[in-house]
């Protein structure tokens, strides 16, 4: 997949016949998997090339920093999913407050038009784009009539009643519902990031753990204790994983992290990057009142999460 940062270069010359899905595709749910399903479908029917359009940094982030949503995936991990789906051009937009006081009309002429040269363009059903938001759907499809591009307009996705979206998914996670959240998603919330020092209690507990830093941009799940999968030099490796602030050390109030005990596993994971899938939340985070509590209650966490944590 070949990734643009700017519309420099990415000519219409260069790429014959582009079929382009716009919008922010925070997650890659089964919402945004079934636009870009659809795009990469008819893009090879045509003998077209399959596109995306992106937004970095979000827009809320420029135009409203307060209201500005953690984000469901990495812009690496969204790049990978996107390739996956066989997109092959992807271009992540800067956003600026230039770009966001442009016209939608100017944005259709000028840039899907005259610089891409686009022959069909995808969005969702409540996609808008331009200055306040005003461009829409419809405006799309009479400018497409204009320029000679088909549009394509995803209906909303269900799973059952519920309307699939990203705010939706966010809120899940941020309850610890990964399990409700994986069925919106398509797949297991998941956390990667390379394992740091941490302080090493676990090994003088008796249950060593990775331990990862936690993104401040990225959606992260409640505290507490789950029951997880560990992606490892592809391997998959069941394990408990803990977020919280380490009560019964610490109390409430320090810094969040993500300990991980894989297990039957041992080895020297520092500096390795590791993906943590969430599939069930299994306690919330509590204060023990000895080292020993805590350790028989990691046991027991490490049973219900051998029963629950299946390939």
């Amino acid at each position: 997949m070949d990734v643009y940062y700017s519309r420099q270069g990415l000519l219409k010359e260069k790429y014959n016949q582009i079929y382009l899905g716009l919008g922010n595709f925070d997650g890659i749910h089964i919402g945004h998997q079934k636009l870009i399903s659809d795009l990469v479908d008819v893009a090879r029917q045509r003998g077209g090339v399959p596109a995306v359009m992106t937004f970095y940094p979000h827009p809320l982030a420029v135009l409203q920093p307060a209201e500005a949503p953690l984000m469901l995936l990495s812009q690496t991990n969204k790049q990978e999913f996107m390739e996956g789906l066989g997109v092959e051009v992807l271009l992540v937009m800067p956003f600026d407050r230039d770009f966001a006081c442009l016209a939608p009309d100017t944005f259709i002429k000028d840039i899907l038009y005259g610089e891409l040269g686009v022959k069909g363009v995808f969005v969702g059903y409540n996609y808008t784009f331009g200055c306040r938001g005003l461009g829409t759907p419809d405006l799309l499809k009479s400018y497409g009539g204009t320029y000679g591009f088909d549009v394509h307009v995803v209906p909303p996705v269900c799973v059952g009643e519920q309307v699939v979206n990203s705010t939706l998914i966010r809120g899940l996670i941020e309850k610890g519902e990964v399990g409700n959240a994986a069925k919106f998603l398509g797949y297991v919330p998941f956390i990667q990031g390379e394992v740091v020092y941490g302080e090493r209690r676990g090994n003088t507990l008796g249950f060593p753990t990775a331990n990862l830093e936690l993104d401040s941009d990225l959606v992260v799940p409640d505290n507490g204790v789950y029951a997880v999968h560990v992606e490892l030099g592809g391997c998959k490796y069941p394990a408990v994983a803990n977020i919280g602030t380490k009560p019964t050390f610490h109390g409430f109030a320090g810094a969040r992290c993500l300990e991980v005990h894989l297990l039957d596993f041992s080895a020297d994971l520092y500096g390795q990057t590791i993906k943590v899938s969430f599939i069930r939340r299994l306690r919330g985070e509590k204060r023990f009142n000895s080292v020993g509590e805590l350790v028989a209650q990691i046991k027991t966490d490490i049973g219900e999460a051998r029963i629950c944590v299946v390939d």
